[in-house]
């Protein structure tokens, strides 16, 4: 049994030594562009109040909301901004534009840029949200929870081709 052990493992390895090499070059080609797909993107207008975008934030559940100006982005409000800024500084939401309590010209990343790229700069400056833009134009938002979430969907994938490759593998015994 122990020969017939060591010949399984031996056919098993470089077929697993595979999967997960696939599963490396995979994520390694995956551009924020993919993120974007199927992706409705929300955004504010600086003059909007601090109150009407809070209220859209918490209808849509998304913790930062793009900041534009004649269509072109000049920021981004967060729901640190809104603590910060509004909150703690006493101001009232229903009376305080977005543009004056935003984060003005926040860090972007374009469509073509890696996730790699992506993860990267959120884990170095403590971002939970980028956005994505060609230019000033705002091409969308890509959240740690976007991230995640397309990590899961590569897990789930890898775990399928994993247990396919189990179910039709001979008994080693």
């Amino acid at each position: 049994m122990g020969s017939s052990s060591r010949l399984g493992r031996v056919l098993i390895l470089p077929r697993c030594r595979a999967l997960r090499q696939a599963a490396a070059k995979r994520e390694a080609q995956v551009f924020i562009r993919d993120l974007l797909k199927n992706q409705e993107t929300v955004s504010a207008e600086v003059h909007q109040t601090v109150l009407e975008v809070a209220e859209m934030m918490v209808n849509r559940n998304i913790g930062a909301v793009p900041v534009l100006k004649d269509g072109q982005l000049v920021g981004v409000f967060t729901e640190r901004d809104l603590m910060s800024r509004v909150v703690v500084a006493g101001k009232d939401p229903a009376r305080t534009a977005v543009g004056d309590v935003m984060t003005e010209d926040p860090l972007s990343i374009e469509p073509k840029d890696c996730l790699e790229t992506c993860m990267v700069l959120m884990r170095r400056h403590g971002f939970r949200h980028l956005l994505v833009c060609e230019g000033r134009e705002l091409k969308g938002v890509v959240s740690l929870r976007d991230i995640l979430l397309h990590d899961l969907d590569e897990k789930d994938d890898e775990v399928r081709m994993m247990r396919a490759y189990l179910h039709s593998a001979p008994d080693a015994g």
